[in-house]
C-alpha cells in the first residue's frame, strides 16, 4: 500500500489572520500535513477530519464583543491538543472560563517574553538566559486585547511588562495559548515552538517530505489520468516546470507540453524554454505563436481583472484547439499553487476577500473541454522549489524568478499594446542582466520592470525627451504571501537606470518600487 502522507494531519481554524497561511507553512516545514478551514467549520466535519491537533489562528476581531467568532465546542472535546495563537488564545480563554479585556497599551512589533513557568510547549526553548536563570524569547506581538484571568486548570507560562499573561498552558489536557505569533520569522524560536507542538505534543510523524510528496503526486497522477494523454501549458517558470517533470516522471510520453508565445513574454523566452525542456529533458514540446490573437483581444482593455480573465480564456482556447488537432487529449495540466487559489478566494474556506484573480484560477471558462490536473495546488512556492530540487531539475529552472501567467500583461497598468510590450521587454532584460552581473539575482526572490503608460519630461544629449516611465520592482520573500522590498545598492540602481534610459529611446525616467506585501501585492496588477 502506498504511504498516506495526509493520514496524520493538523487542522487550522482560521479566524481571519493575515498570518494564517504562515502557520500552515511552519507546520509543513516541520514535516506534517495540515489544512486550513474556517472557524465555523461544521462540527461533524471536524470529527470526520480526525485531526491529531487543532490550531486556532489569530484574527482582527475582539473577543470582548458578543457577536464575534467563537470556537466550535467540539474542538475542546475532541481529545487532541489545541493551540490558540493571539485571538485564538483569547477566544480559548474566554470560552473555557477565563477573562479577556481590551488592553490599555497595545503591542505591535518586537517584544521580549519572559518564560515564567515552563510548560511542555516552551520547555528548554529560549533565546536568552536572564540574570536570575529564567529564559526569555524574542517574539512578534500584534494585539489589542489580552487575557487577564486564566481559565480553570491553566497556568501562566510567559509574560511581558504590558501583558502579564503572554502564554498559558494546561498540560493535562494539552491546551496551550500564545499571545505572540510563533508563525512569523520575527519570532526567532517560532519554528521550534510549532515543531514541538505538532511532533512532540501531538505525536505526528514527519511524513510531509519532498520525496513523499513526489511519490504521492505521481500515484495520484497515474490514478487520475490512466492511459489518457495530458496537455500542459508550459511557461518555463518553476511551477509549470515542476509539474512537467512530475507528470513526465509519472506517465512519460503521455504528456505533451505546449508553450504559447502570447506576445507577453520576456526577451528570448521561447528559445530558453525550448532549450531547457525539449533539448535537455526530452519532453514533447509544441510551440504556438499566438501573439496577434492575444493582443487583439486585449485591445482597449484597461481593467486588470478583465485582462487576466481574457488572457486565461485565450490560453484555454489555444490549449483546446491544440488538443482537438491531436484528437486524443482529455486532460489539461497546470502549475496552480496554493497562493494562486488563496488570492483568487477559491480556497475551501470561501472566506477570503478577492485580492486578484489568477488566470489559471479565475479565468477558466465553464465550457473548457479538458479535465484539470493540478498536482501542486496544495503547495507553497518554497515547497514547489524543494520538489524541483528533489526531481533533479537544474538550478536555472528551480531558482528562476517567478513570471506570472498573464506575463507582461499585468506589468503594464491599463491598456496593453505591442509597442508597450516591446519597451518593457527591453527594460526588464537590462534589469535582470545587471542584477546577475552584480550577484543580486540570487539574493532577491523576484525582480522585474513595470511599464507605466505616462510620459515625463527628460533631457538626453542636451535635447528634450518626452517619454515613458519604467518602474523597477525587486522583493525578498519565502512564501510569496508576504514580501519585503529588496534594498538594492544605490550604485546598482543608478547603473540600471542609466542603461535603460540610454538604451531605450522611449523611456525618460526610471523609478524604484519600495512597497512591501502587504499592503501592496508583488505584481502591479
Amino acid at each position: 500500500m502506498p504511504l498516506d502522507i495526509h493520514e496524520e494531519r493538523i487542522l487550522i481554524l482560521d479566524f481571519g489572520s493575515q498570518y494564517t497561511q504562515l502557520i500552515a507553512r511552519r507546520i509543513r516545514q516541520a514535516g506534517v500535513y495540515c489544512e486550513i478551514h474556517p472557524f465555523n467549520m461544521d462540527e461533524q466535519a471536524i470529527k470526520s477530519f480526525a485531526p491529531k491537533a487543532i490550531i486556532l489562528s489569530g484574527g482582527p476581531e475582539t473577543v470582548t464583543a458578543s457577536n464575534t467568532p467563537r470556537v466550535p465546542s467540539v474542538v475542546f472535546k475532541a481529545g487532541c491538543p489545541v493551540l490558540g495563537i493571539c485571538y485564538g488564545m483569547q477566544v480559548m480563554a474566554q470560552q473555557l472560563g477565563g477573562h479577556v479585556t481590551s488592553a490599555v497599551k497595545n503591542e505591535f512589533g518586537y517584544a521580549r517574553v519572559r518564560v515564567d513557568t515552563p510548560c511542555r510547549l516552551l520547555q528548554q526553548i529560549r533565546d536568552h538566559t536572564e540574570n536570575d536563570g529564567s529564559s526569555s524569547l524574542d517574539v512578534w506581538m500584534s494585539h489589542g486585547d489580552k487575557v487577564t484571568a486564566l481559565p480553570p486548570g491553566f497556568t501562566c507560562s510567559a509574560s511581558t511588562s504590558s501583558c502579564p499573561i503572554a502564554a498559558m498552558a494546561n498540560d493535562k489536557h494539552q491546551f496551550y495559548g500564545l499571545q505572540f505569533h510563533p508563525e512569523v520569522t520575527h519570532t526567532k524560536q517560532g519554528y521550534h515552538i510549532i515543531e514541538r507542538f505538532v511532533t512532540d505534543i501531538a505525536g505526528c510523524k514527519k511524513l510531509w517530505t519532498a520525496q513523499n510528496i513526489i511519490d504521492d503526486a505521481i500515484n495520484n497522477i497515474r490514478d487520475q489520468v490512466g492511459s489518457n494523454k495530458v496537455l500542459l501549458g508550459l511557461s518555463g517558470g518553476v511551477d509549470s516546470s515542476v509539474v512537467a517533470a512530475l507528470i513526465h516522471k509519472a506517465i512519460g510520453h503521455q504528456l505533451t507540453c505546449v508553450f504559447v508565445d502570447n506576445g507577453l513574454l520576456r526577451l528570448n523566452e521561447a528559445d530558453q524554454v525550448k532549450q531547457m525542456f525539449a533539448d535537455n529533458i526530452g519532453i514533447n514540446l509544441i510551440q504556438v505563436n499566438a501573439e496577434d490573437n492575444f493582443l487583439q483581444r486585449l485591445t482597449d482593455v484597461d481593467d486588470p481583472e478583465k485582462k487576466r480573465k481574457i488572457i486565461g480564456e485565450t490560453f484555454i482556447e489555444v490549449f483546446d484547439e491544440t488538443a482537438e488537432r491531436r484528437g486524443d487529449i482529455k486532460f489539461l495540466a497546470q502549475g496552480t499553487i496554493y497562493p494562486d487559489i488563496i488570492e483568487s478566494a477559491a480556497s475551501t474556506t470561501g472566506k477570503a476577500h478577492v485580492i486578484k484573480s489568477h488566470h489559471n484560477v479565475g479565468g477558466l471558462p465553464k465550457t473548457m473541454k479538458m479535465q484539470l490536473v493540478e498536482p501542486l495546488k496544495e503547495l507553497f512556492k518554497d515547497e514547489v522549489r524543494s520538489i524541483g530540487i528533489a526531481l533533479g531539475l537544474p538550478d536555472e529552472i528551480v531558482y528562476r524568478h517567478p513570471f506570472p501567467g498573464p506575463g507582461l500583461g499585468v506589468r503594464i497598468p491599463g491598456k496593453v499594446t505591442k509597442a508597450y510590450t516591446s519597451i518593457l521587454r527591453q527594460a526588464d532584460a537590462i534589469f535582470i542582466d545587471e542584477l546577475r552581473q552584480a550577484g543580486w539575482y540570487e539574493k532577491v526572490s523576484q525582480a522585474f520592470a513595470v511599464f507605466l503608460p505616462v510620459k515625463s519630461v527628460g533631457v538626453v544629449g542636451d535635447k528634450r525627451r518626452y517619454a515613458y516611465v519604467v518602474s523597477l520592482r525587486a522583493v525578498e520573500t519565502v512564501d510569496f504571501m508576504t514580501a519585503r522590498w529588496a534594498h538594492l545598492p544605490y550604485d546598482l540602481l543608478a547603473t540600471i537606470s542609466a542603461r535603460i534610459i540610454n538604451e531605450i529611446d522611449q523611456v525618460s525616467r526610471v523609478t524604484y518600487d519600495i512597497s512591501d506585501k502587504p499592503p501592496a501585492t508583488i505584481e502591479w496588477e
